[in-house]
């Protein structure tokens, strides 16, 4: 009976999975909202199941997502499939939120780094590179428009702006890769655990973010990496400029993220209402300044543990 269960179960999350899959790859713009729901079917049969029917479904997920909707459609049942069963298995084990989040994030990365080479590699597509130079050439044509109403100082200069931005955009892609599974696997978690939820999945409730600390390691790391690309002074286009650079943005970006936090921490603390405090987070993000006052703000925190300040003053 308890097999049989197993396999009714299985079929109907499969055919849920069929469905959203369809949905994504063959409805445009309403696949860009179903894709996120791919991995719910994963979670639900990963937080009740044993590892080796785990295993079993995501194949049977795999040839599904073949015969549905052919080749193309594997890299998109892989990424969602892994990670929303990694999650489903470490909810079974009763992990906490932060290590769902980070295993998740992982996860999906590894799956879009695996797709990006494997695209490369087998197809000889790299859909990045293509991207960047089909704006490069349109930004070319725009220049060249430019000098025939008799602007051409101002178009080399533009030209070379822009060019410099899509150099650096190259460059970052594995930034653009570690950003996007972070937002990606974020909004995947915040709209598949209210579902799981309700076939009696217990999830816990994410920390509120005014109370998520960033560990302190990440502000050595950080000062490691500002003294590595000031004494070494890579060249651009080796492989250690290529590594500083993105470490940096990625650093620079949790220390943002950790700004932010303590700012909503202290406006909390001081009793100030919440739709005021994210209308500030909301006009800080848009203005470079105040963003970049928000992350030396968060490696303040980070430093100094500004909170236990508040702390002391309540007892």
């Amino acid at each position: 009976m308890k097999n049989v269960r197993k396999l009714t179960e299985g079929a109907i999350l499969l055919a849920a999975f069929a469905v959203l899959l369809l949905l994504t790859i063959y409805v445009p713009f309403l696949g860009m909202v179903v894709n996120l729901f791919l991995a719910v079917p994963f979670m639900l049969f990963t937080a009740k199941n044993d590892g080796k029917s785990i295993f079993v479904f995501i194949v049977a997920s795999l040839l599904l997502s073949f015969i549905v909707g052919s080749v193309m459609s594997l890299p998109l049942a892989l990424a969602y499939g892994t990670t929303g069963a990694v999650i489903g298995y470490l909810i079974q084990r009763q992990k906490n939120m932060g290590v769902l989040f980070i295993a998740g994030t992982l996860v999906f990365l590894i799956n879009l780094i695996i797709i990006y080479v494997t695209s490369i590699v087998l197809f000889e597509v790299d859909m990045i590179t293509e991207m960047i130079e089909l704006m490069r050439e349109s930004l070319n044509v725009s220049a060249d428009l430019l000098k025939n109403f008799g602007n051409a100082q101002d178009s080399e200069k533009l030209l070379e702006q822009f060019n410099n931005g899509l150099n650096l955009i190259k460059t970052l892609i594995p930034t653009l890769f570690v950003l996007s599974s972070f937002f990606i696997v974020f909004i995947m978690q915040l709209v598949s655990f209210p579902i799981i939820k309700r076939f009696g999945i217990k999830v816990e409730k994410w920390k509120s973010f005014k109370e998520i600390s960033l560990p302190k390691s990440l502000l050595y790391y950080f000062l490691l990496t500002l003294l590595l690309s000031m004494f070494m002074n890579p060249e651009e286009g080796t492989f250690w400029y290529m590594a500083i650079i993105n470490m940096t943005y990625i650093l620079q970006f949790l220390m943002v993220l950790q700004g932010y936090t303590f700012m909503f921490y202290y406006f909390d603390k001081k009793g100030i209402s919440k739709a005021i405090s994210i209308t500030i987070g909301i006009v800080a993000f848009l203005i470079p300044i105040f963003l970049y006052i928000i992350g030396i703000l968060g490696i303040i925190d980070l430093g100094f543990d500004l909170r236990k300040g508040f702390i002391k003053k309540e007892r």
